[in-house]
Formats: C-alpha cells, structure tokens, sequence
C-alpha cells in the first residue's frame, strides 16, 4: 500500500534519554486502556527497571499492556523481571526467539529493530531510542547520542492500527498465503480518525520483509531528488545503496548543500576502513561530510530543505535497508524540520571534526585494495544473504513455566519461503 501524507499532526523533538524517558514514562503513567511497547533493546538496569515499574503500574490500573521485544537484542532479562511483569497482567512478546547453543545468540539477520510506543490511541513516540541506560548522560563517554519524536494527532491512529496489525499477524497460527491475504485486508481498512493537533503533515513509513521491502530508503531518495538547497543526513551506520550514493552525489554537483553527519569511532573496525572508499567518492562530488566525536552517534534523522525531515529506527545500512522491522516518520512541517536542522547544525559546530580530503590522505597502495573490498563486500553482503529463505517470525506470548525455577517462555515460529 502506498503510504500517504496525514495532515494536522504536531511533533515535538525528544533528544536522548534526559528528554525521550521522563515523557514516555509519564504518558505510561497516565494510561487509562492501552500501552503499547515495541522495542529492540531492553536492558535490566535502571532505565529498564523504571519502564517496568510504569507497564505494571499501568496493568494494575486496568490498562491493556503489551511490550514486544527482540530476542536478539535484549537476550539477558532475568525471570524474575519477566514474571512481575506477567503477573500484573501484562502480555510480552519475543521477536523470533530460539535456541541458543554454547550461549551463542543466532538469527542475527532480520530483526525487530523498530521503537515504537503507543498510548490511549492518543500519543506516540518513535525514535531510535532503545531501554538501556547507556542512553543516559551519565553512563559517560560510551552514553549515546539519539533522538525520538512524541506524536499527537490523525497520524497517532495509523502507528495505533500498524502495531495492532503486527501483534496480529505475529501471534496467529496460519499458512502464509493466508497471513497475506488477510494482512491486505486489515490493510486497506482505513483507520479511525483523531482531530487535529498541529499542522504537520505527517506519513508513518515502515520496513518489512513482504509488502515494504524498500519504502524508507525509497523516500529517502524521493527527498534528496526534490531539494534544491540543503541536505544534512545524521546516521549511526551509514552504508546505504548504490542508487542512495548516486542521489546524493548529483545533489551535491546540482548545487546542493549536502552535508552527512557520521560516528566518529565506529563499533566495527572494518566499517572505518570501508568508509574510506567511501569518503573519498563523496569528498569528490561536493559532500561534507563530519565525524560525530563526542560520543557514540545512534541518531537516524535527517532534514532536506526547510520542511521536510525523517526521524526514526532505520540506519542506512544493510542491516536496516534489507532485513530489519524499521520504522521511521516522515514530517513536513517547516517549524519542526526548523528544530530539528538547528540541532544538527549545534552538532556540526560544537561535536564533530570535519573530514577533508587533505586529513585522509591518499588513498592508494594496500589501503586502497582493503578499502575497496570492505566497502564493496559491505554493499554486496547482504544481497548475497538475501538468497537464504525469507523468513516472517512471528510472536508467542510468554506464559510461566511449570515445575522449574522461573525463566522466560519465549516462543516463536518461522515461516519460510
């Protein structure tokens, strides 16, 4: 289903955990029927003990709850946590779990990597902030720098259908074909209308791996093909597609202000080796591009002129454009991208070193021939892990256990094909 433009919508910009857990705390705290919860991470540290304090305390009120996480991304939460939760009624769900031999966790590709909270059908958020205290200023030099929007308006009742229609089609027992079909369906019934609550025009955009395969990187282009001054992309792992490269490269010899705000320090040591490949080719065409250094980046926004931006799960990399549940919100609104753009620019100014072609030197000789496979094999990886069978995992409620110390019950079915 092509996504469309939702109007009458308000934004507000939530930057890191100081801003983003003390307002979905409060909004949970308020709950009067439902609470919804989707996360890749949750850690048992003080942000995870708060976020459970809030879901029972909503659950005893008489609210419905339900938190799903991903089983790859949140792996150690003790039974003890789990049970409380499950006693106060409320219902958790595991994004493809399964076993783990020598303690070694599998089924890395395609997952739940989506941060969504929903509440009363009256307020959402949506973001790349995950439950964990390295979220949190001060964690120290390793705490994250992120960003989330809270949501009011028409587009609360879209992100209230879309996680309805995920718990959905992950806890039902059926064929494939039929998921589908009846996925279609719930689809195409439009969803109850909120009243205004600002003027942005809004659409919720999603990755899958059925029907929206290439939507948030397919927007992404869209945007970069239409603006005629300014770009300015902040992402965590930044290795997107080639027809992403191109756009902006021809952005940028148009005129264009393109600028692309990177981790410094990157995880992964390959990943700075294959960025320089690809630093140099955009370096040519006219991009700017600034390493964050303060501390690590997570952010997943961007802004494309004076009105329009996106915030959301999805880096652009393999791992989100090809195989995660990402979940972004695209925003056309010229005071919020206002925000937004002046945050970056304060970032640009204040936390990043800018790379030039002169600070990265020459490349050429054996650093050339490591860059050029790393970069390459990073782009092509994920294609080639793409002729392994697709698989939809869908969700289990947990229920306690019998007879044994308590531990979690994570269930979870695949289909392939």
């Amino acid at each position: 289903m092509e996504r469309r433009w939702i109007p009458g919508n308000h934004f507000s910009l939530l930057e890191n955990g100081e801003e983003f857990f003390p307002r979905v705390f409060a909004c949970i705290a308020n709950a009067r029927r439902e609470v919804i919860v989707e996360t890749f991470i949750l850690f048992e540290d003080k942000v995870g003990l708060q976020l459970q304090e809030a879901l029972i305390a909503a659950a005893r009120r008489g609210a419905q709850v339900d938190i799903t996480i991903d089983d790859w991304g949140s792996p150690d939460l003790s039974a003890q946590y789990l049970a409380a939760l499950r006693e106060a009624g409320v219902r958790i769900h595991s994004f493809n779990p399964g076993p783990r031999p020598f303690g070694w966790r599998p089924h890395l590709l395609r997952r739940m990597h989506r941060k969504i909270v929903v509440v009363d059908r009256e307020v959402a958020f949506v973001g790349g902030i995950n439950y964990s205290a390295d979220h949190l200023l001060d964690f120290g030099p390793e705490a994250k720098q992120d960003y989330a929007v809270e949501i009011h308006g028409p587009l609360v009742a879209e992100i209230h259908r879309f996680c309805h229609t995920a718990l959905a089609e992950g806890l039902r027992h059926q064929r494939r074909r039929r998921q589908w079909w009846r996925w279609r369906k719930q689809m195409r019934v439009p969803p109850e209308q909120l009243p205004p609550a600002g003027t942005a025009d809004a659409m919720f955009v999603v990755r899958d791996n059925r029907l929206h395969m290439d939507d948030i990187e397919r927007h992404y282009r869209i945007a970069i093909r239409a603006a005629k001054k300014r770009i300015v992309i902040a992402n965590a792992y930044f290795f997107p597609g080639y027809r992403f490269i191109r756009e902006l490269k021809r952005a940028a010899r148009r005129g264009v202000d393109v600028r692309l705000i990177l981790q410094g320090e990157p995880d992964m040591p390959w990943v700075k080796t294959a960025s320089s490949m690809l630093y140099h080719y955009l370096l040519r065409a006219g991009v700017r591009i600034y390493e964050y250094c303060e501390r690590p980046l997570h952010g997943k926004v961007a802004v494309m002129d004076d009105e329009w931006c996106t915030v959301g799960s999805s880096n652009l990399d393999p791992m989100s454009l090809l195989f995660n549940l990402e979940a972004n919100v695209i925003i056309r609104d010229h005071d919020f991208t206002q925000v937004l753009s002046a945050n970056l620019d304060k970032l640009m100014c204040h936390a990043c070193n800018e790379i030039t072609t002169k600070s990265l030197g020459k490349l050429e000789g054996w650093s050339l021939v490591q860059s050029f496979l790393a970069y390459h094999f990073a782009r092509r990886y994920s294609r080639w892990a793409s002729w392994l069978p697709r698989h939809v995992p869908r969700l289990l409620p947990t229920a306690p256990t019998q007879g044994k110390p308590l531990a979690p019950a994570f269930v979870g079915l695949k289909e392939k094909g």
